[in-house]
């Protein structure tokens, strides 16, 4: 992910989770602490959803509502915005998050899913 934002030149922070637990954070240069907490509260969303932060704001979006009207979530702490995805397992389920801040919240979704786009074609011709 870092060698792709680099190549792009895309400024994000990209942070990695196994249950909460952080296990790879890199903010790039141009990035600040705000991408920080936007990767917290997308991070959240994912928690709480088990489905893509862009995907649930997309849903509250399509039927006139907010996290916070529907699910009664503050968005100071909820972000259903694009950018974090949900590491699932077959037979198991999500086990983590993969998240990116620091793009327009679409161009972070597409980043992301192209990311493991590559990754599950890579690892599928191996």
């Amino acid at each position: 992910m870092v060698a792709k934002a680099q190549k792009e030149n895309k400024k994000v922070t990209i942070d990695i989770c196994r249950n909460g637990q952080q296990l790879f954070h890199y903010a790039m240069p141009g990035t600040s602490l705000d991408n920080d907490e936007w990767i917290k509260r997308k991070n959240r969303v994912v928690g709480r959803f088990f489905h893509s932060s862009f995907y649930m704001g997309l849903n509250f979006k399509s039927k006139g509502t907010t996290i916070e009207k529907k699910a009664l979530l503050p968005e100071a702490e909820y972000a259903p915005h694009g950018g974090a995805f949900p590491l699932t397992i077959a037979n198991v389920g999500v086990v983590g998050t993969i998240t990116v801040s620091g793009l327009p919240q679409q161009e972070d979704h597409e980043f992301v899913v192209s990311v493991l786009q590559d990754f599950l074609h890579s690892a599928a011709h191996q």
